[in-house]
């Protein structure tokens, strides 16, 4: 689809494109989602038996303001940092799904940083983006060892990676080094979000939306990323819409 042709499409098709599970070739959309969380769960178990773990640290003032620390066994300065942060339509999954990916990290020397955020309806999506920008902020300032950061996100947490991106850090006080991101199935233009299922616990306005697109804000990517290798990643059975959305971005980069 080229750019802006979502418009044509109808609420219909426009919530089949952003419904992730839909386009499951083998599992039931119900079970797909089922599927993710228990593997997820697990994984993220598991790593909390096999890593040095610092958990709920606060970073706010939310109940939900908590981020954990999965560490290996030394964390010397200079010590490698991969910022995880979950999908979900900004509506689902937690820090409790997200640790799954931590073991072969740990073992070799690299830390893994997971957060919560308050998502919607509670959270809105300027406070999101505000409250990962925090979890940031705090990891680095009370660990300062972490001085090569690498970040990754998924759908609605690869929104977010690149929303931390076109991030002015200088206005918070740090200066993450970030070495490199992968973008996994993202949301980068939120306009369509808008007009489609998603948007009834967001309740985002089209305003809203503008400024918290990433392809909207490529001016203030490249001025603030520096030589952060960057990977946008699609799944191969990912909606037309999801591919155009990368594609999209990867263009105007």
């Amino acid at each position: 689809m080229a750019r802006e042709s979502w418009g044509a499409l109808g609420r219909e098709e426009l919530d089949h494109q952003y419904s992730p599970s839909h386009w499951s070739h083998r599992l039931d959309k119900d079970a797909v989602i089922e599927a993710h969380v228990r593997k997820t769960v697990e994984g993220t178990i598991l790593s909390r038996t096999l890593a040095q773990t610092v958990l709920n640290i606060p970073y706010g003032e939310s109940e939900s303001q908590k981020l954990d620390l999965y560490l290996p066994k030394e964390t010397p300065l200079g010590c490698k940092l991969l910022i995880y942060i979950h999908g979900g339509y900004w509506q689902f999954l937690s820090k409790e799904e997200s640790g799954f990916m931590v073991p072969p990290l740990v073992s070799r020397g690299i830390a893994v940083m997971v957060m919560d955020y308050d998502i919607a309806p509670k959270g809105h999506m300027d406070l999101i983006v505000s409250q990962v920008r925090r979890s940031i902020v705090v990891t680095l300032t009370q660990y300062p060892q972490f001085t090569d950061v690498y970040l990754c996100g998924h759908s609605a947490g690869a929104q977010l990676v690149a929303m931390m991106l076109c991030t002015d850090w200088t206005k918070h006080h740090v200066s993450p080094k970030f070495k490199g991101a992968v973008l996994v199935s993202g949301v980068y233009d939120l306009v369509p979000i808008v007009h489609t299922y998603v948007n009834d616990a967001l309740r985002m306005s089209w305003e809203v939306a503008e400024r918290n697109s990433p392809i909207k804000l490529m001016a203030c990517t490249k001025r603030h990323t520096g030589t952060c290798k960057i990977a946008i990643v699609v799944a191969e059975h990912d909606s037309p819409e999801f591919h155009r959305q990368s594609k999209d971005y990867f263009e105007v980069r």
